[in-house]
């Protein structure tokens, strides 16, 4: 047999192990919105050896949005990404082993991504400025935030200790709370990244207990895990778990539906060599992902009638709908959805309003369902037709 022959056939057995490997690597669906927070450690760990693992894990998953930790060479990051059908990525930072996003431009709207904290003041709780990413997924706009926080310290928290370890990441977790607060207090934002540190720790050491305790308004999807067995943790070789999503309160309802989910992704369990190659080869961190199902779709029960007073003509319409209403008391919003329950347009009403009409241009003949929504109650719907 020729020598090229033999390479080709060889080339050929690897592509179909990799195969193999990452058939049953899955986490995202059709239905969810889906993000992971990954520490990648020192992209590309072992050379091309890394993007080749990588690029058919990515590939499985079926990730909206990944947020990379750890990407210390951009350029074989884009040649990875390059290669991967559906996916773009992000990476903007002058800080060694940078922040990145990898994202489907099928699923993702880009509004905006920037950094924070980026000035000398910020250099110590910040050692890389975090990346903000304001996006749009099926209608619904969202705010991203990827972290990587100083590592290491003593586990003590020292509060007059400018340089401890702990109080940087303690300072880092409060100066992004006041940021969300103050630019994002309406907003559906999500906050991951390495973090470097345990949600579970005792109050008095705990860097994240301000965050914690403002229940109303933060919540760690991943507490659970934390305080699960060691081996559901993002970091096995120490072994801990520093890799967190932070939600707010835009999201808490969407969260709770049965069919959003958070887990650690034991991607090694699909390596023959275990722990150990994923170590070598990938990361020593796991991803954690979390997927979101938004309560945006339109529930039959939703159809009962009753007496507030919610028409819309010309019905069938063509290019302009108008909705006359009884006066609402409080702002509202009026949603429309097609017929398999997306919903297709979003229109704000204001208080004492009583009528709107809406643009139906872009829209696709068929049938479609309005509701009236106010203080996330439906008010009334009806049913419209888009046609001659």
């Amino acid at each position: 047999m020729k020598k090229t022959t033999i390479i080709l056939i060889s080339i050929f057995i690897c592509n179909i192990i990799y195969a193999q490997k990452t058939d049953y690597i899955t986490f995202g669906t059709n239905t969810t919105l889906d993000v992971v927070t990954w520490n990648i450690e020192n992209f590309p760990k072992n050379g091309q050896t890394t993007l080749d693992y990588l690029t058919p894990i990515i590939e499985s998953l079926e990730i909206d949005i990944f947020a990379f930790q750890e990407i210390s060479d951009p350029v074989l990051f884009e040649q990875m990404v390059a290669n991967i059908d559906g996916y773009s990525c992000y990476f903007e930072s002058s800080w060694y082993a940078g922040l990145a996003y990898l994202y489907n431009y099928n699923t993702i709207q880009i509004n905006d991504i920037y950094e924070i904290y980026t000035t000398e003041p910020y250099w110590s709780p910040f050692p890389r400025s975090p990346m903000v990413m304001e996006f749009t997924y099926d209608n619904e706009d969202y705010v991203l935030i990827n972290n990587h926080l100083k590592c290491c310290g003593d586990g003590t928290l020292n509060l007059n200790d400018a340089d401890d370890e702990e109080n940087r990441r303690y300072i880092a977790n409060n100066l992004l709370q006041e940021y969300i607060v103050e630019n994002f207090p309406d907003e559906k934002v999500f906050v991951v990244g390495d973090m470097n540190d345990e949600i579970t720790d005792p109050s008095e050491d705990n860097v994240f207990q301000n965050i914690i305790d403002n229940t109303e308004n933060f919540m760690f999807a991943d507490m659970e895990i934390a305080n699960s067995n060691s081996s559901e943790w993002s970091y096995p070789t120490w072994p801990s778990h520093l890799d967190h999503i932070l939600i707010t309160n835009e999201l808490f309802v969407d969260f709770e539906n049965e069919l959003s989910e958070i887990q650690t992704l034991k991607i090694e369990e699909s390596l023959d060599g275990g722990w150990s190659e994923y170590d070598q080869n990938i990361s020593d961190h796991r991803p954690v992902g979390i997927k979101i199902f938004s309560e945006n779709t339109l529930e039959l029960g939703e159809f009962d009638s009753n007496n507030f007073v919610f028409n819309s003509s010309p019905n069938p319409c063509k290019s302009k709908l108008n909705f006359e209403f009884d006066e609402v008391l409080e702002n509202s919003v009026i949603e429309i959805y097609n017929i398999y329950g997306k919903r297709v347009q979003k229109i704000n009403i204001s208080k004492g309003q009583s009528r709107t009409v809406i643009n139906l241009n872009n829209m696709p003949e068929g049938i479609y369902f309005a509701k009236l929504i106010t203080n996330n109650n439906t008010i009334n719907c009806n049913t419209i037709i888009i046609g001659n």
